[in-house]
């Protein structure tokens, strides 16, 4: 690991003053140029004592704006200290989980993993119509239609086309008949050029794209493509408990990566990370933003320098084999309940390296979904599956009670 270090309570805290110390004080300094501010002192009191042990609680209070992409030139210098810790995690993610060479990537913390997905998608639309003139109607999203529902919404965003690639009901993969099916409609519908998004977790099922599948079958047709890996919710897994996983930037045709820490990793709301190769983002340089040091490259414009604080917090809290070590005790749980549902003779999908077991409804009382708090694939009455996450609150006795209860 070049980047992932376990640290002491003492170091992480000393860490955060020293970043906040770098950044503007807008309790002390004449800071009379910014439209932010610290936390509403009223509301929110800076001097009450608990603060001084909270690292965390001390980078919301003093509020720092991270608007902008802090790998990409410069960055406003009101809040360096901060933005520091931002690339901080930038790193330990791209470099020493997803092994891209160092400074050879761009990225930002966004405010979930939806915008992460639509900053990919808006960057590669550009990117083709830049490159080679495409118009919007000769550009398709591909993916899964087990893909999450961000892709259908950027697309709706963006007026380009999601052409949604069927799953085998079972086993939830796609196959080379039906994409290549796809694939030679879309291209007598006029489309030459492709966003491929290929998921590591769907939200439902947990399941596991092979990218390969897809460039394969592109290359063959001789059509353009960017692929993009949606690791929203596997990214924090998968990498851990699938040792030969090669859905990395080793990869050389994987493009960009969208993983969120505010799922498995725990962190507060708001901490999508987006992810790509040098030379891609500056397909969505916001020109106009001219007001901005470094101007702007993302979605959302400005965003909390403190869901980075809080990462970087649990990040160096577990460190590399630590969080391993967390992502081992939680696979232990979920092949339990998978080794209990055999017994029963109740059919489930479970992606082996992932820790969602995705259950048949009929085999489900409705009442111990209710009880247990299940999430259906459909809120209505053509559901055909409930799911279960084996987070960290879930444990051997609460997942001992519900195959009890069936």
């Amino acid at each position: 690991m070049n980047y992932w270090k376990k640290v002491t309570a003492a170091e992480r805290q000393l860490r955060i003053r020293k970043a906040l110390a770098e950044n503007v004080n807008f309790s002390k300094d004449a800071s009379l140029g910014y439209p932010a501010s610290k936390l509403d002192g009223k509301v929110f009191y800076e001097e009450a004592p608990f603060l001084k042990d909270a690292a965390m609680l001390q980078s919301f209070v003093a509020n720092p704006n991270h608007i902008g992409c802090h790998t990409f030139g410069t960055s406003e210098k009101a809040f360096k200290g901060t933005q520091e810790i931002e690339r901080e995690v930038l790193n330990i993610i791209a470099v020493d989980i997803f092994h891209i060479e160092p400074e050879k990537f761009d990225g930002y913390i966004a405010p979930g993993g939806t915008e992460a997905n639509i900053q990919a998608l808006w960057i590669y639309r550009n990117y083709f119509s830049n490159t080679f003139g495409a118009h919007p109607s000769e550009i398709a999203i591909l993916a899964s239609e087990d893909t999450h529902y961000s892709i259908p919404k950027g697309a709706n965003l963006l007026l380009i086309d999601w052409l949604k690639v069927p799953v085998d009901f079972e086993h939830r993969s796609i196959t080379t008949e039906t994409l290549e099916a796809v694939l030679i409609k879309a291209k007598e519908n006029g489309k030459k050029y492709f966003i491929v998004v290929a998921n590591m977790g769907t939200t439902m099922f947990g399941s596991v794209d092979d990218p390969d599948i897809y460039t394969s079958l592109l290359e063959k047709h001789q059509l353009n493509y960017k692929l993009h890996i949606d690791a929203a919710y596997g990214g924090f897994v998968y990498p851990f408990s699938n040792a030969s996983s090669e859905l990395d930037f080793r990869n050389p045709k994987i493009s960009s990566i969208t993983i969120d820490a505010h799922k498995m990793l725990q962190a507060p709301y708001g901490t999508g990370i987006f992810i790509c190769r040098k030379g891609l983002i500056e397909n969505v340089l916001t020109k106009e933003a001219e007001y901005v040091e470094g101007l702007d490259l993302t979605l959302c414009g400005s965003r909390s320098g403190a869901n980075a604080v809080a990462v970087w917090l649990i990040l160096t809290t577990y460190g590399a084999h630590g969080w391993f070590e967390k992502v081992c005790v939680l696979q232990m749980r979920t092949t339990w309940l998978c080794q209990q549902l055999d017994l029963l003779k109740i059919p489930y999908f479970r992606e082996p390296f992932m820790n969602i077991v995705t259950i048949r409804a009929s085999f489900i009382p409705e009442q111990v979904a209710e009880r247990f708090n299940l999430v259906p694939q459909k809120h209505d009455t053509s559901n055909q599956w409930y799911k279960i996450v084996v987070m960290d609150h879930v444990e051997i006795e609460h997942l001992s009670a519900f195959i009890t209860a069936l």
